[in-house]
C-alpha cells in the first residue's frame, strides 16, 4: 500500500519514465465552439506518451518514449518535434499505416475529439523495447495501445516484464468506445488491468464509461474493489479525489487560468512524476502534479514549454 506521507523507494537505473503509446497529430481547432465548425486547424504534437516523455525531460528528470508513427509527412513531423524538444528518437517505430491524429474541439472544460487511428497500434515489442524497460523506474500507458493489436500485446509484454523488475506503474485508463475495435468489450479488458497496475487516474468521464453514474466516493471505491493500489479521480475545476484505499484526500484545483484543455492530465502525470523521483513524498508529489497542470492550462497546446519542477513549486508556493 501506498503511504501519502512518504517517498516512493527506486532502485539506481539509467531512465527514470519510460512511456509506451500513441504519438499522434493533435489537430486543434483555432476557435473555441463544442463543434467542429471553425475556421481552421493548428497541427500539435500529440499523444499521451510523448506528452509525458516531453513535460518530465523539461521538468529536469530522464525519459524515453516508444511508439510509432507512419513512413510520412505526420510522421516526419512528429519525430523532428521530439528532436526539437531533445528527445531520444531510437524507440519511434516507423510503419507502413498512415500516421494517426485526433481532430480536437478547442475548450475550456472537456475537449470533443475525433479519431483517425493508423500507426499508433502497429508497436512492436522487440529487444530494445525490453532493454527500455529493465533500464528504467516507471512505466506509463494508457488505454490507446492496449485498444487493439498488435500494440495490445506489446503493452502486455512490457507489462510483465516491468512487474519482474519492480518498476513503478502507470495507467491512464482514458477509455473511449471509439478507439475499440466494433464488437469487443473494452470496458472488461480496461476494468483486467486495473489490479497489474500500481497509480490509475481516471477523470469522471473515464470513470462513467467504465462504470456508468456514481459520485466521486463511489467511483474511487469501484476501482479500489478491482485492485488499484492508488486512484486519482480528477474533478475538473472541483479538484481531484485520492485514496490508498486506507486514506482518502481531496485536492483542490491550482488553475486560476484557462487557456486550453488538452494536454492537463498529461500534465500532472509528469509532475507527478518529476517529483516521485526527484524524492518528494507522495503528497508532495499529489500537490505538485496539479500545479504542473495548472500552470500548462494557460496555454495552447498539449505540449508546452515547462520551467523545471523546482521554478513551478515556487510559483504555487508549494
Amino acid at each position: 500500500m501506498f503511504n501519502l506521507g512518504e517517498a516512493i523507494p527506486f532502485e539506481d537505473q539509467t531512465n527514470d519514465v519510460l512511456t509506451v503509446g500513441e504519438l499522434l497529430v493533435d489537430m486543434i481547432a483555432n476557435e473555441y465552439g463544442e463543434d467542429t465548425a471553425c475556421n481552421g486547424y493548428t497541427r500539435y504534437s500529440g499523444g499521451s506518451p510523448s506528452n509525458i516523455a516531453i513535460n518530465v525531460h523539461r521538468l529536469g528528470i530522464r525519459s524515453h518514449v516508444a511508439s510509432a508513427v507512419g513512413k510520412d509527412g505526420l510522421g516526419g513531423f512528429l519525430i523532428r518535434g521530439l528532436q526539437s524538444a531533445e528527445m531520444d528518437t531510437s524507440g519511434i517505430q516507423q510503419v507502413e499505416s498512415s500516421t494517426s491524429m485526433v481532430v480536437i474541439t478547442k475548450s475550456q472544460s472537456t475537449p470533443t475529439p475525433i479519431f483517425y487511428r493508423g500507426a499508433d497500434y502497429g508497436l512492436e515489442y522487440n529487444d530494445e523495447l525490453e532493454q527500455a524497460v529493465i533500464n528504467s523506474r516507471i512505466l506509463h500507458f494508457s488505454c490507446w495501445p492496449i485498444s487493439r493489436v498488435p500494440s495490445r500485446d506489446t503493452v502486455e509484454r512490457v507489462i510483465e516484464v516491468a512487474r519482474k523488475h519492480k518498476l513503478l506503474i502507470g495507467f491512464d485508463p482514458n477509455y473511449h468506445p471509439l478507439i475499440w475495435e466494433q464488437g469487443e468489450d473494452g470496458v472488461a479488458y480496461v476494468k483486467s488491468m486495473i489490479p497489474k497496475v500500481d497509480i490509475i487516474k481516471p477523470s469522471e468521464d473515464d470513470a462513467e464509461r467504465l462504470f456508468g453514474p456514481g459520485t466521486p466516493a463511489e467511483q474511487v471505491g469501484r476501482f479500489l474493489a478491482l485492485g488499484a493500489k492508488l486512484v486519482i479521480m480528477t474533478l475538473g475545476k472541483d479538484g481531484a479525489l485520492v485514496s490508498n484505499g486506507r486514506e482518502t484526500l481531496a485536492f483542490a484545483t491550482r488553475a486560476t487560468r484557462i487557456e486550453d484543455t488538452t494536454g492537463a492530465g498529461d500534465a500532472f502525470w509528469s509532475g507527478l512524476y518529476a517529483a516521485v523521483v526527484k524524492g518528494y513524498t507522495l503528497r508532495e508529489s499529489l500537490e505538485l502534479g496539479f500545479a504542473v497542470s495548472a500552470y500548462k492550462l494557460k496555454f495552447t497546446g498539449a505540449v508546452v514549454n515547462l520551467p523545471a519542477l523546482e521554478v513551478i513549486q515556487q510559483e504555487y508556493n508549494l
